[in-house]
């Protein structure tokens, strides 16, 4: 009984992945959703697919003990998501899960803490990438997929790709961003990435075909922060040549 709902369980986790990437969804939801069905099959031993109002109710309850709301959030939109397409059946909850309505005004970080935050910065390609995502307004994610052909210099724009709710956007490019980011380009030269992986050093920077880790940007952030002084939460905060330069 166990191997059999264990077959199941992974044959519909393994459609699942599939109808994510055929509705077009970001990565970071694809991941967010596809989490959700592996933490509810460790919940329920891997049988997930009759689950009832009840049981969904002790569910959310115990994740909510030790996760956030936007986490649960994104446990039900996964296995809500997991019912519609993948076991094509009615979500057994409706209405289940409705977090308390909050309006939180964003975190600003001043020019003079922005400066300091700079000036403490000791990773070149950390500092280039926190002033570009202070001065274009960027989320963090949005800065790391930045293209040497995502810069008009001519018209003093940056293409923003794929940013939020798939959409793309344009916003100014300031000059001395613009000059900040061609001088850090003749560092490491890649002709297609802004900010490179730093795996293999300025040599492995000007072929790489990946960008510089999220996880190690946002920790060293937090030091940065920590360093400072600064307690403030920033969610933007921060192989070969092209033809044409940035």
């Amino acid at each position: 009984m166990e191997a059999s709902a264990a077959a199941t369980f992974k044959r519909n986790y393994e459609r699942h992945l599939q109808h994510l990437k055929l509705k077009g969804l970001q990565p970071k939801t694809i991941d967010a959703y596809s989490r959700a069905i592996r933490q509810a099959g460790d919940y329920f031993g891997q049988q997930i697919d009759d689950l009832s109002a009840h049981q969904l109710t002790d569910y959310f309850t115990a994740r909510l003990v030790s996760h956030s709301w936007s986490a649960v959030k994104l446990d039900l939109y996964g296995l809500r998501f997991y019912y519609e397409h993948v076991l094509v059946k009615p979500w057994p909850a409706p209405g289940l899960v409705k977090p308390p309505r909050s309006q939180r005004l964003p975190d600003i970080v001043s020019v003079g803490e922005m400066q300091r935050l700079i000036a403490a910065t000791r990773v070149l390609s950390y500092r280039v990438l926190f002033f570009t995502i202070y001065s274009l307004g960027l989320r963090l994610g949005e800065a790391l997929r930045l293209e040497v052909g995502d810069i008009d210099g001519a018209r003093a724009r940056v293409h923003i790709r794929n940013a939020k709710g798939n959409k793309d956007r344009f916003v100014p490019l300031p000059k001395a961003t613009h000059k900040l980011l061609r001088s850090f380009w003749q560092v490491h030269r890649n002709p297609v990435l802004l900010f490179p992986s730093r795996v293999g050093g300025v040599v492995g920077s000007a072929c790489a075909t990946t960008p510089l880790d999220r996880g190690g940007v946002a920790a060293s952030l937090r030091q940065v922060l920590a360093s400072c002084g600064l307690k403030k939460r920033s969610r933007r905060t921060p192989c070969g040549t092209p033809s044409q330069p940035i």
